[in-house]
């Protein structure tokens, strides 16, 4: 168990990222809708405090955060907005369950897929790296004491209550018994298996890393293939989607155990997914509100995410620059 390094503004920044990452830079909410925070931000915010939380506590790293943020997905959106199985989601008339289409699980391929990937890479996975960047010296060290974290898992519950109060005043849908036992069954087995992968080894002598303006571009090029998958090549989409996903993992798992993988690379790889939402906003059509205040939220949220992603950076190499002077050794991944 790691020794929690107190940090209650890490805390506040974390609550507050993913949401905005999720909802806003996505481009699904406008600026005028920053109010929607007081039940997005316990939700999204919460559920990436506690998943960073127990993950660092444990001595473990990105594996565990991943399955977590897996879990969290099954949990979001089979349990709370159940869209995984709602055919009218929003009531939008959007057919979302149509691609790819399980009958026997009443789910659609491609859109399960879809939110397993909008909300274990992006809003969990990007959120959390981008603010553990801001705080380079407390990045693997847990930020909260065991009363902290059952403060966050209280507000996270009662932030999820609210969401699928929210959700079902809006068309009153429920999904089958069956497949709400099956999603809370299955989210379980996700948290248990967050937990069976073994803490980090050490890192492998040697092995060339590329630049992390690389593995920034790589990810923003992978990211925009995920994001760009049509719904209507159906399981080709499925197929397209999932490929991309086991090449990202694989290729991440094996370059970040090379010894020149750092600080600097992990923060490449949430900058190039950022970018990724930021930029497919301005295509999105817009949820609520006119089109040019959408347009407008959209360059104001980018300009937040390359502002924030800029000032991770120096935050890095200042941190670094600090450990060199000191005679430590520089490993900040």
């Amino acid at each position: 168990m790691v020794p929690p390094r107190r940090n209650i503004c890490a805390i506040i920044t974390l609550f507050f990222v993913a949401p905005l990452v999720a909802e806003y830079l996505l481009g699904d909410l406008p600026l005028k809708m920053l109010g929607a925070l007081i039940v997005l931000a316990p939700a999204y915010g919460g559920a990436a405090v506690l998943i960073r939380e127990t993950a660092r506590r444990t001595g473990r790293g990105w594996p565990t955060m991943l399955m977590l943020g897996t879990a969290f997905a099954l949990i979001g959106e089979g349990l709370v907005s159940q869209s995984l199985f709602n055919p009218d989601y929003m009531n939008k008339h959007w057919h979302l369950l149509a691609p790819a289409y399980i009958p026997a699980l009443g789910i659609g391929g491609w859109w399960t897929l879809f939110m397993f990937n909008l909300h274990t890479f992006w809003s969990m996975g990007v959120s959390i790296a981008l603010v553990e960047a801001l705080f380079p010296a407390e990045a693997e060290t847990p930020w909260l004491g065991r009363v902290g974290d059952s403060v966050v898992a209280l507000v996270y519950v009662i932030g999820s209550a609210a969401n699928f109060a929210i959700g079902f005043k809006q068309n009153q849908f429920v999904a089958s018994h069956a497949q709400l036992l099956s999603a809370a069954v299955l989210s379980v087995l996700l948290i248990v298996c967050a937990f069976l992968i073994p803490a980090r080894g050490s890192r492998m002598a040697g092995g060339r890393v590329p630049s992390p303006w690389i593995t920034g571009a790589v990810a923003f090029v992978l990211g925009t293939g995920a994001m760009h998958t049509q719904p209507k090549w159906g399981w080709a989409a499925v197929g397209a989607m999932l490929a991309i996903d086991a090449f990202f993992l694989a290729l991440v798992a094996w370059v970040s155990q090379q010894a020149g993988w750092s600080a600097l690379h992990t923060l490449s790889l949430a900058a190039g997914g950022a970018l990724v939402y930021g930029i497919r906003a301005y295509t999105a059509k817009p949820l609520v509100g006119g089109l040019l205040w959408m347009r407008i939220s959209t360059t104001v949220f980018l300009a937040a995410a390359v502002w924030l992603i800029g000032l991770c950076a120096r935050r890095i190499i200042r941190y670094a620059r600090l450990q060199k002077n000191d005679g430590l050794p520089v490993d900040l991944s």
